[in-house]
């Protein structure tokens, strides 16, 4: 159940990814970040609320249990490395094409597999090998695929914005399972609507700092902010995927290097969206390198039933 969910939650990544690509164009890149966090944090207020009220009861698949700092701790950590990540990963998305990020983007499940084995000591069989192995081919090729646009990876600050992203996610999704693994498993076990509703709020406090202190002062300096309700849409499938993906970690037996690089098949869904409305370049090379994305991840679920 929980690789299902994997799934899900990849595709729901992937229609995130193209709607935070068409709210960057030519926008201000903190103000759109700022209200991703609002409208995320927005999402869960009724629950705290339906939860501290009573009307949610434990057990209930929305109920939000009281944190103290103890707890709330570990969410603050989270926060800084997500939204770290976002931040870098926002800025280079901005200014590179889809069809580039999403490769990049796609090393992260490798970082997390490393992570994975030296951490929590989790171990692949053949089959999981077998899809490991065709996923990152298949994520090197599309790298390589992007040169072709010109885009000298070794000397672009916005190719190396994507890479601190994609580091920082991969360090997120190593302690993301360490907050939802049990006690007994080596985690801390949180409860996984507590991590999610919280961690947001902490995120649109540091975006409402930021805003204020870094960008309002010199905003008629940089690119002007523009609504596109692809900002109000960023945040709800942002929130569905991940809701998902908690969902998954905390389900026994659950494996992050597995779920991470599900997730990251994403790059499917994104690709499709680069050629059909971006017309982004070099698609008919790029359209091979997905077919070993699309094997790698049926070798993962081989493997995992």
């Amino acid at each position: 159940m929980w690789l299902i969910l994997a799934f899900v939650s990849a595709a729901l990544l992937g229609f995130y990814d193209v709607f935070k690509k068409e709210a960057l164009k030519g926008n201000a890149v903190i103000p759109v970040l700022f209200l991703n966090t609002l409208f995320c944090s927005l999402i869960f207020v009724p629950f705290i609320g339906a939860s501290a009220g009573g009307l949610l009861q434990a057990g209930d698949m929305f109920y939000i249990p009281s944190a103290g700092w103890e707890v709330q701790r570990y969410i603050l950590l989270k926060s800084c490395i997500v939204l770290a990540s976002w931040l870098f990963g926002y800025f280079g998305m901005k200014q590179l094409p889809l069809t580039i990020v999403g490769p990049i983007n796609a090393t992260r499940p490798v970082m997390v597999l490393v992570g994975a084995l030296l951490v929590f000591g989790e171990r692949l069989n053949a089959w999981q090998w077998t899809g490991v192995a065709l996923a990152v081919l298949s994520f090197f090729m599309l790298s390589r695929s992007g040169k072709k646009e010109g885009i000298d990876f070794k000397h672009n600050r916005w190719v190396f914005c994507i890479v601190l992203a994609s580091l920082l996610g991969a360090v997120s999704g190593l302690y993301d399972k360490y907050l939802m693994a049990s006690p007994a498993n080596g985690g801390v076990g949180l409860d996984r609507m507590v991590v999610q509703s919280y961690y947001n709020f902490y995120q649109f406090l540091m975006m409402g700092a930021m805003l204020l202190l870094l960008w309002w002062p010199r905003r008629h300096q940089t690119a002007p902010f523009r609504w596109h309700w692809c900002i109000l849409l960023i945040s709800l499938f942002l929130s569905a995927a991940d809701f998902v993906y908690f969902y998954a970690l905390s389900m026994d037996g659950a494996m992050i290097s597995i779920v991470s690089m599900v997730r990251r098949g994403s790059v499917v869904v994104s690709f499709l969206f680069g050629a059909m409305v971006f017309h982004e370049k070099n698609l008919r090379s790029k359209a091979v390198d997905l077919a070993l994305v699309l094997l790698g991840m049926v070798f993962l679920y081989l493997g995992s039933r």
